[in-house]
């Protein structure tokens, strides 16, 4: 037991990996528990939310869709949250540092998003 527990401290924990000036994550416990099934992946070291956008007033609620998409240059990769007309960008900061481990990574994790929502 004691073991397991020095393994996993070895290992970022999910609420440790979110960070940056705010916490804050469009689509209340749906929307956290997509972040938070995100920062289980290994290779994925840190979560940065950004700018929340809204595009009208209309439909505030509605469907919570999480997309991972392309990597950049270093292999980090972007996670975009849309619920009902509000959309969120948070980064994803992984520990991989080129285009092709990121669009593994980027795959691997849409997969989970996939599986998670089905």
């Amino acid at each position: 037991m004691k073991e397991e527990i020095r393994q996993c401290s070895t290992v970022a924990q999910p609420h440790n990996k979110i960070g940056g000036s705010h916490t804050t994550i469009i689509g209340g416990r749906y929307g956290k528990k997509l972040v938070r099934l995100i920062s289980l992946h290994t290779e994925v070291k840190k979560i940065v939310p950004s700018v929340i956008t809204v595009r009208g007033k209309n439909n505030p609620g509605g469907l919570i869709i999480g997309k991972v998409l392309r990597p950049d240059d270093r292999g980090n990769l972007r996670l975009l949250i849309s619920h009902g007309t509000s959309s969120q960008e948070l980064r994803i900061i992984t520990t991989v540092g080129d285009v092709q481990s990121g669009e593994r990574i980027m795959n691997e994790l849409n997969r989970m998003i996939e599986e998670h929502t089905n």
